[in-house]
Protein backbone atom coordinates (compact mmCIF):
# COMPACT_ATOMS: atom_id res chain seq x y z
CA UNK A 1 0.00 0.00 0.00
CA UNK A 2 1.44 3.23 -1.30
CA UNK A 3 1.70 6.08 1.40
CA UNK A 4 4.06 7.76 4.11
CA UNK A 5 4.01 7.66 7.92
CA UNK A 6 3.50 11.34 7.46
CA UNK A 7 0.63 11.35 5.11
CA UNK A 8 -1.10 7.94 6.45
CA UNK A 9 -3.91 8.50 4.23
CA UNK A 10 -5.35 7.15 1.03
CA UNK A 11 -8.80 7.44 -0.78
CA UNK A 12 -10.81 4.61 -2.86
CA UNK A 13 -13.31 5.16 -4.81
CA UNK A 14 -14.76 8.31 -3.26
CA UNK A 15 -13.91 7.79 0.19
CA UNK A 16 -10.92 8.51 2.38
CA UNK A 17 -9.00 6.11 5.01
CA UNK A 18 -6.44 6.80 7.49
CA UNK A 19 -3.70 3.65 8.11
CA UNK A 20 -3.10 2.91 11.68
CA UNK A 21 -1.62 0.55 13.95
CA UNK A 22 -3.89 -0.97 15.98
CA UNK A 23 -2.68 -2.48 19.27
CA UNK A 24 -3.04 -5.96 19.72
CA UNK A 25 -3.32 -7.72 23.16
CA UNK A 26 0.41 -9.62 22.24
CA UNK A 27 1.56 -6.27 22.23
CA UNK A 28 2.28 -6.40 18.47
CA UNK A 29 0.39 -3.84 16.24
CA UNK A 30 -1.71 -4.58 13.10
CA UNK A 31 -1.97 -1.90 10.33
CA UNK A 32 -5.67 -1.16 9.78
CA UNK A 33 -7.64 0.72 7.28
CA UNK A 34 -9.83 3.02 9.69
CA UNK A 35 -12.80 5.17 7.54
CA UNK A 36 -12.11 9.03 7.97
CA UNK A 37 -14.23 12.25 6.98
CA UNK A 38 -12.18 14.36 4.37
CA UNK A 39 -12.97 17.57 5.99
CA UNK A 40 -11.45 16.17 8.83
CA UNK A 41 -7.98 15.54 6.63
CA UNK A 42 -8.57 19.52 5.68
CA UNK A 43 -9.00 20.67 8.68
CA UNK A 44 -5.95 18.89 9.98
CA UNK A 45 -3.54 19.07 7.45
CA UNK A 46 -5.41 21.85 5.10
CA UNK A 47 -6.48 21.24 1.72
CA UNK A 48 -3.38 20.96 -0.54
CA UNK A 49 -2.34 17.57 1.08
CA UNK A 50 -5.39 15.90 -1.15
CA UNK A 51 -3.72 16.22 -3.77
CA UNK A 52 -0.81 13.97 -2.51
CA UNK A 53 -3.00 11.47 -1.33
CA UNK A 54 -2.72 8.32 -3.22
CA UNK A 55 -5.96 6.95 -4.90
CA UNK A 56 -7.51 3.66 -6.33
CA UNK A 57 -10.44 3.19 -8.29
CA UNK A 58 -11.69 0.53 -5.48
CA UNK A 59 -11.29 -2.71 -3.26
CA UNK A 60 -10.94 -6.20 -4.60
CA UNK A 61 -9.62 -9.29 -2.74
CA UNK A 62 -7.08 -11.37 -4.59
CA UNK A 63 -5.38 -14.27 -2.23
CA UNK A 64 -1.79 -14.76 -2.92
CA UNK A 65 1.27 -16.27 -0.40
CA UNK A 66 3.80 -16.55 -2.65
CA UNK A 67 3.49 -13.58 -4.66
CA UNK A 68 0.96 -11.26 -3.22
CA UNK A 69 0.80 -7.97 -4.31
CA UNK A 70 -1.26 -4.81 -2.50
CA UNK A 71 -2.68 -3.03 -5.13
CA UNK A 72 -3.63 -4.90 -8.20
CA UNK A 73 -4.63 -2.99 -11.51
CA UNK A 74 -5.68 0.28 -9.99
CA UNK A 75 -7.26 -1.51 -6.72
CA UNK A 76 -6.32 -1.87 -3.48
CA UNK A 77 -5.92 -5.31 -2.60
CA UNK A 78 -7.93 -6.43 0.85
CA UNK A 79 -6.48 -9.98 1.39
CA UNK A 80 -3.75 -9.50 3.61
CA UNK A 81 0.09 -10.80 3.45
CA UNK A 82 1.56 -13.19 5.52
CA UNK A 83 3.57 -11.36 7.92
CA UNK A 84 6.00 -14.42 8.55
CA UNK A 85 8.67 -15.14 6.12
CA UNK A 86 9.80 -18.59 5.31
CA UNK A 87 12.79 -19.59 6.51
CA UNK A 88 14.98 -22.75 6.01
CA UNK A 89 15.17 -24.82 9.54
CA UNK A 90 13.38 -27.14 11.70
CA UNK A 91 10.00 -27.57 12.81
CA UNK A 92 9.44 -30.75 14.81
CA UNK A 93 7.40 -29.78 17.40
CA UNK A 94 4.55 -28.50 14.57
CA UNK A 95 5.56 -31.64 12.81
CA UNK A 96 5.05 -33.88 15.84
CA UNK A 97 1.74 -31.94 16.70
CA UNK A 98 0.75 -32.58 12.69
CA UNK A 99 1.16 -36.27 13.45
CA UNK A 100 -1.32 -35.95 16.97
CA UNK A 101 -3.81 -34.46 15.02
CA UNK A 102 -3.58 -36.41 11.61
CA UNK A 103 -2.36 -39.16 12.74
CA UNK A 104 -1.52 -42.12 9.51
CA UNK A 105 -2.88 -38.93 7.01
CA UNK A 106 0.07 -36.93 8.57
CA UNK A 107 1.40 -36.53 5.00
CA UNK A 108 -2.28 -35.74 3.40
CA UNK A 109 -2.40 -32.92 6.45
CA UNK A 110 1.03 -31.68 5.12
CA UNK A 111 -0.42 -31.88 1.60
CA UNK A 112 -3.39 -29.65 2.38
CA UNK A 113 -1.41 -27.00 4.51
CA UNK A 114 0.87 -26.65 1.40
CA UNK A 115 -2.03 -26.61 -1.12
CA UNK A 116 -3.49 -23.85 1.43
CA UNK A 117 -0.23 -22.17 1.20
CA UNK A 118 0.36 -22.26 -2.60
CA UNK A 119 -2.72 -22.61 -4.26
CA UNK A 120 -5.63 -20.66 -2.10
CA UNK A 121 -7.96 -20.33 -4.49
CA UNK A 122 -8.43 -24.63 -4.94
CA UNK A 123 -11.30 -25.51 -3.44
CA UNK A 124 -10.27 -28.43 -0.14
CA UNK A 125 -12.30 -30.73 1.62
CA UNK A 126 -14.19 -29.71 4.99
CA UNK A 127 -11.85 -30.56 7.60
CA UNK A 128 -13.43 -31.35 10.80
CA UNK A 129 -11.71 -32.19 13.65
CA UNK A 130 -13.57 -34.16 16.50
CA UNK A 131 -12.97 -35.78 19.99
CA UNK A 132 -15.16 -35.67 23.11
CA UNK A 133 -12.63 -36.30 24.87
CA UNK A 134 -10.69 -32.64 26.46
CA UNK A 135 -6.95 -31.47 26.13
CA UNK A 136 -6.74 -33.00 22.43
CA UNK A 137 -5.26 -29.91 20.15
CA UNK A 138 -8.56 -29.16 18.25
CA UNK A 139 -8.42 -25.14 19.26
CA UNK A 140 -4.71 -25.31 19.28
CA UNK A 141 -4.93 -26.38 15.46
CA UNK A 142 -7.35 -23.91 14.66
CA UNK A 143 -4.94 -21.31 16.84
CA UNK A 144 -1.97 -22.57 14.68
CA UNK A 145 -3.69 -21.68 11.37
CA UNK A 146 -4.44 -18.14 12.70
CA UNK A 147 -0.88 -17.63 13.73
CA UNK A 148 0.32 -18.73 10.31
CA UNK A 149 -2.89 -16.88 7.81
CA UNK A 150 -3.66 -14.34 10.13
CA UNK A 151 -6.72 -11.61 9.10
CA UNK A 152 -7.39 -14.28 6.66
CA UNK A 153 -8.76 -16.58 8.84
CA UNK A 154 -11.94 -15.73 10.61
CA UNK A 155 -14.10 -17.30 13.36
CA UNK A 156 -17.77 -18.22 13.58
CA UNK A 157 -20.31 -19.02 15.67
CA UNK A 158 -22.90 -21.43 14.24
CA UNK A 159 -25.46 -18.75 14.23
CA UNK A 160 -23.11 -16.96 11.72
CA UNK A 161 -24.07 -19.75 9.39
CA UNK A 162 -27.98 -18.94 9.91
CA UNK A 163 -27.82 -14.77 9.44
CA UNK A 164 -28.15 -12.84 6.08
CA UNK A 165 -24.94 -10.88 6.66
CA UNK A 166 -22.22 -12.19 6.11
CA UNK A 167 -20.05 -9.96 4.49
CA UNK A 168 -17.42 -10.28 7.38
CA UNK A 169 -16.33 -13.60 6.30
CA UNK A 170 -17.17 -13.92 2.80
CA UNK A 171 -13.59 -12.86 1.39
CA UNK A 172 -11.60 -14.96 4.40
CA UNK A 173 -9.36 -17.70 3.17
CA UNK A 174 -10.40 -19.96 6.20
CA UNK A 175 -13.57 -20.28 8.19
CA UNK A 176 -13.32 -22.11 11.62
CA UNK A 177 -16.11 -22.79 14.06
CA UNK A 178 -14.95 -24.09 17.37
CA UNK A 179 -17.70 -26.26 19.00
CA UNK A 180 -20.03 -26.07 15.66
CA UNK A 181 -23.39 -28.05 15.95
CA UNK A 182 -24.95 -27.30 12.79
CA UNK A 183 -27.47 -30.19 12.79
CA UNK A 184 -30.10 -28.51 10.97
CA UNK A 185 -30.24 -29.71 6.72
CA UNK A 186 -30.12 -26.61 5.68
CA UNK A 187 -26.58 -26.13 7.53
CA UNK A 188 -24.82 -28.40 6.28
CA UNK A 189 -26.26 -27.78 2.47
CA UNK A 190 -24.97 -24.41 2.91
CA UNK A 191 -21.89 -25.37 3.49
CA UNK A 192 -21.53 -28.28 1.02
CA UNK A 193 -22.45 -26.02 -1.23
CA UNK A 194 -20.09 -23.19 -0.28
CA UNK A 195 -17.16 -25.47 -0.02
CA UNK A 196 -17.02 -25.89 -3.85
CA UNK A 197 -18.64 -22.60 -5.05
CA UNK A 198 -16.60 -19.92 -6.56
CA UNK A 199 -18.91 -16.70 -6.00
CA UNK A 200 -21.03 -16.09 -3.28
CA UNK A 201 -23.58 -13.15 -2.52
CA UNK A 202 -22.12 -10.83 0.34
CA UNK A 203 -24.61 -8.64 2.53
CA UNK A 204 -23.81 -6.13 4.98
CA UNK A 205 -26.29 -4.39 7.30
CA UNK A 206 -28.10 -1.39 5.17
CA UNK A 207 -26.13 -2.26 2.05
CA UNK A 208 -27.11 -4.27 -0.72
CA UNK A 209 -26.26 -7.68 -1.54
CA UNK A 210 -23.19 -8.10 -4.18
CA UNK A 211 -21.98 -10.97 -5.71
CA UNK A 212 -18.02 -11.88 -4.41
CA UNK A 213 -15.44 -14.29 -5.42
CA UNK A 214 -15.41 -16.64 -2.94
CA UNK A 215 -12.39 -19.25 -1.51
CA UNK A 216 -13.24 -19.80 1.62
CA UNK A 217 -12.23 -23.36 3.23
CA UNK A 218 -14.64 -24.59 6.79
CA UNK A 219 -12.11 -26.26 9.49
CA UNK A 220 -15.01 -27.26 11.94
CA UNK A 221 -14.12 -28.59 15.63
CA UNK A 222 -16.94 -30.67 17.82
CA UNK A 223 -16.89 -32.30 20.64
CA UNK A 224 -19.82 -34.28 19.67
CA UNK A 225 -18.46 -36.68 17.45
CA UNK A 226 -21.79 -37.96 16.14
CA UNK A 227 -24.23 -35.64 15.30
CA UNK A 228 -22.15 -31.73 15.03
CA UNK A 229 -23.46 -31.79 11.24
CA UNK A 230 -25.37 -33.75 8.55
CA UNK A 231 -23.64 -35.95 6.14
CA UNK A 232 -25.37 -38.14 3.59
CA UNK A 233 -23.96 -41.94 2.74
CA UNK A 234 -21.68 -41.01 -0.31
CA UNK A 235 -20.60 -37.27 0.54
CA UNK A 236 -17.48 -36.69 -1.00
CA UNK A 237 -16.62 -32.87 0.35
CA UNK A 238 -16.00 -34.04 4.54
CA UNK A 239 -12.51 -35.13 5.96
CA UNK A 240 -13.39 -35.97 9.31
CA UNK A 241 -10.69 -36.66 11.91
CA UNK A 242 -10.78 -38.21 15.74
CA UNK A 243 -8.26 -36.11 17.24
CA UNK A 244 -6.72 -38.66 20.52
CA UNK A 245 -6.12 -36.68 23.76
CA UNK A 246 -2.69 -35.88 24.72
CA UNK A 247 -0.80 -38.01 26.73
CA UNK A 248 1.39 -35.35 28.41
CA UNK A 249 0.18 -31.62 28.39
CA UNK A 250 2.74 -29.68 26.33
CA UNK A 251 2.70 -26.29 28.42
CA UNK A 252 3.29 -23.57 25.70
CA UNK A 253 2.86 -25.42 22.81
CA UNK A 254 1.23 -22.85 20.97
CA UNK A 255 4.39 -20.35 21.17
CA UNK A 256 6.59 -22.62 20.64
CA UNK A 257 5.21 -23.72 17.21
CA UNK A 258 4.61 -19.91 16.30
CA UNK A 259 8.59 -20.08 16.33
CA UNK A 260 8.74 -22.90 13.93
CA UNK A 261 6.36 -20.99 11.24
CA UNK A 262 9.03 -19.77 8.96
CA UNK A 263 10.63 -23.17 8.94
CA UNK A 264 6.98 -24.55 8.12
CA UNK A 265 6.33 -22.20 5.51
CA UNK A 266 9.76 -22.80 3.88
CA UNK A 267 8.63 -26.36 3.61
CA UNK A 268 5.65 -25.98 1.84
CA UNK A 269 7.16 -23.39 -0.31
CA UNK A 270 9.44 -25.74 -1.32
CA UNK A 271 8.19 -29.53 -0.56
CA UNK A 272 6.61 -31.90 -3.80
CA UNK A 273 2.86 -32.24 -3.11
CA UNK A 274 2.38 -36.05 -2.72
CA UNK A 275 -1.50 -36.33 -3.49
CA UNK A 276 -2.21 -35.77 -7.19
CA UNK A 277 -4.78 -33.63 -7.80
CA UNK A 278 -7.55 -35.74 -9.07
CA UNK A 279 -10.91 -33.90 -7.88
CA UNK A 280 -12.55 -30.70 -8.01
CA UNK A 281 -11.31 -30.70 -4.31
CA UNK A 282 -7.93 -32.26 -5.32
CA UNK A 283 -8.07 -35.38 -2.91
CA UNK A 284 -9.49 -38.32 -4.09
CA UNK A 285 -12.96 -39.40 -2.33
CA UNK A 286 -11.71 -42.75 -1.03
CA UNK A 287 -8.13 -40.88 0.71
CA UNK A 288 -10.91 -38.88 3.00
CA UNK A 289 -12.90 -41.93 4.42
CA UNK A 290 -11.99 -42.22 7.83
CA UNK A 291 -14.06 -44.43 10.86
CA UNK A 292 -14.88 -40.92 12.46
CA UNK A 293 -16.70 -40.13 8.75
CA UNK A 294 -18.53 -43.09 8.94
CA UNK A 295 -19.52 -42.78 12.36
CA UNK A 296 -21.21 -39.39 11.57
CA UNK A 297 -23.03 -40.46 8.76
CA UNK A 298 -24.49 -43.71 10.58
CA UNK A 299 -25.57 -41.95 13.13
CA UNK A 300 -27.25 -39.74 11.33
CA UNK A 301 -29.24 -42.38 9.28
CA UNK A 302 -33.00 -42.61 9.24
CA UNK A 303 -35.25 -44.38 11.30
CA UNK A 304 -36.49 -45.54 8.22
CA UNK A 305 -33.32 -46.83 6.91
CA UNK A 306 -32.20 -48.63 9.95
CA UNK A 307 -35.92 -49.95 10.14
CA UNK A 308 -35.85 -51.62 6.82
CA UNK A 309 -31.97 -53.04 7.40
CA UNK A 310 -33.16 -54.99 9.91
CA UNK A 311 -36.41 -56.56 8.04
CA UNK A 312 -34.38 -56.91 5.16
CA UNK A 313 -31.97 -59.08 7.21
CA UNK A 314 -34.74 -61.08 8.88
CA UNK A 315 -36.31 -62.21 5.93
CA UNK A 316 -32.75 -63.50 4.40
CA UNK A 317 -31.99 -65.45 7.44
CA UNK A 318 -36.17 -67.07 7.69
CA UNK A 319 -35.74 -67.74 4.14
CA UNK A 320 -32.22 -68.29 3.90
CA UNK A 321 -31.67 -66.06 0.66
CA UNK A 322 -28.33 -64.51 -0.70
CA UNK A 323 -30.17 -61.43 -1.97
CA UNK A 324 -33.65 -60.28 -2.39
CA UNK A 325 -35.97 -58.42 -5.22
CA UNK A 326 -38.40 -55.75 -3.78
CA UNK A 327 -40.73 -53.42 -5.52
CA UNK A 328 -40.63 -49.84 -3.99
CA UNK A 329 -44.33 -50.18 -2.11
CA UNK A 330 -43.08 -53.89 -0.82
CA UNK A 331 -41.66 -52.93 2.69
CA UNK A 332 -44.30 -50.51 3.23
CA UNK A 333 -46.50 -52.77 5.55
CA UNK A 334 -43.47 -53.74 7.19
CA UNK A 335 -42.66 -49.84 8.24
CA UNK A 336 -46.10 -49.23 8.96
CA UNK A 337 -46.56 -52.24 11.09
CA UNK A 338 -42.98 -51.20 13.21
CA UNK A 339 -45.19 -47.85 13.98
CA UNK A 340 -43.36 -45.60 11.38
CA UNK A 341 -46.72 -45.04 9.92
CA UNK A 342 -45.38 -41.78 7.95
CA UNK A 343 -43.25 -43.75 5.85
CA UNK A 344 -44.32 -43.38 2.00
CA UNK A 345 -43.31 -44.81 -1.45
CA UNK A 346 -41.53 -41.57 -2.42
CA UNK A 347 -39.32 -42.21 0.80
CA UNK A 348 -37.88 -45.61 0.22
CA UNK A 349 -37.27 -44.20 -3.67
CA UNK A 350 -35.09 -41.76 -1.64
CA UNK A 351 -33.61 -44.42 0.46
CA UNK A 352 -33.04 -46.95 -2.90
CA UNK A 353 -31.75 -44.80 -5.26
CA UNK A 354 -30.26 -42.09 -3.10
CA UNK A 355 -28.72 -43.24 -0.19
CA UNK A 356 -28.07 -46.89 -1.54
CA UNK A 357 -27.10 -46.06 -5.49
CA UNK A 358 -29.77 -49.14 -6.41
CA UNK A 359 -31.19 -49.03 -10.10
CA UNK A 360 -34.33 -50.82 -10.61
CA UNK A 361 -35.14 -53.12 -13.26
CA UNK A 362 -35.09 -51.84 -16.85
CA UNK A 363 -38.75 -53.40 -17.55
CA UNK A 364 -41.13 -54.66 -15.58
CA UNK A 365 -40.31 -58.74 -14.46
CA UNK A 366 -42.09 -61.62 -12.13
CA UNK A 367 -39.85 -61.93 -8.83
CA UNK A 368 -40.96 -63.46 -5.39
CA UNK A 369 -42.73 -60.90 -3.25
CA UNK A 370 -42.27 -61.09 0.67
CA UNK A 371 -45.56 -60.39 2.13
CA UNK A 372 -46.75 -59.55 5.65
CA UNK A 373 -49.23 -61.39 6.83
CA UNK A 374 -52.10 -60.22 9.43
CA UNK A 375 -50.30 -62.56 12.16
CA UNK A 376 -47.76 -61.18 11.68
CA UNK A 377 -45.64 -64.19 9.44
CA UNK A 378 -44.24 -63.43 6.27
CA UNK A 379 -45.24 -65.65 3.63
CA UNK A 380 -44.32 -65.70 -0.77
CA UNK A 381 -46.27 -64.38 -3.48
CA UNK A 382 -44.74 -66.22 -6.81
CA UNK A 383 -46.91 -64.40 -8.78
CA UNK A 384 -45.69 -60.73 -8.22
CA UNK A 385 -44.52 -58.03 -11.23
CA UNK A 386 -42.77 -55.14 -11.63
CA UNK A 387 -39.59 -53.43 -11.93
CA UNK A 388 -38.11 -53.76 -8.93
CA UNK A 389 -34.29 -53.44 -7.16
CA UNK A 390 -32.02 -56.30 -6.25
CA UNK A 391 -30.49 -55.80 -2.54
CA UNK A 392 -27.56 -58.70 -1.95
CA UNK A 393 -27.25 -59.98 1.65
CA UNK A 394 -23.66 -58.63 1.05
CA UNK A 395 -24.76 -55.36 0.63
CA UNK A 396 -27.37 -55.60 4.31
CA UNK A 397 -24.57 -56.80 6.30
CA UNK A 398 -21.65 -54.52 5.38
CA UNK A 399 -23.76 -51.54 6.12
CA UNK A 400 -25.58 -53.26 9.32
CA UNK A 401 -22.00 -54.33 10.40
CA UNK A 402 -20.31 -50.81 9.76
CA UNK A 403 -23.15 -50.00 12.40
CA UNK A 404 -23.02 -52.41 14.59
CA UNK A 405 -19.01 -51.17 15.12
CA UNK A 406 -20.13 -47.88 16.72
Amino acid sequence: MKYSKELPYIRVATSYYKIVDRPLISKDTLETLVPWRRQTIVEDLGAKVLEQIPKYDGFCNIPSHLDFKPVVASFLNRYNPITCVPEEGSFDTIKSFMVHVFKRQYELGLDYLTILYRYPIQPLPILCLVSRERNTGKTTFLNLMKSIFGLNMTYNKNEDFRSQFNSDWAGKLIIAVDEVLLDKREDSERIKNLSTSLTFKSEAKGMDRTEVDFFGKFILCSNNEENFIQIDPGETRYWVIKVAQFDKEVVDLLSVMKKEIPALLYCLKTRRIETPNTSRMWFESKLLKTDALQKVIFKNRSRVETELLHIISEIMDEFDLSKIEMCLSDPLPFLHDSSLKYCKRADIKDLFKGNWGLSPLDNSGSYKKYCLGHNGTVYINNQAKGRYYTITKEFVDEKMNSDDSY
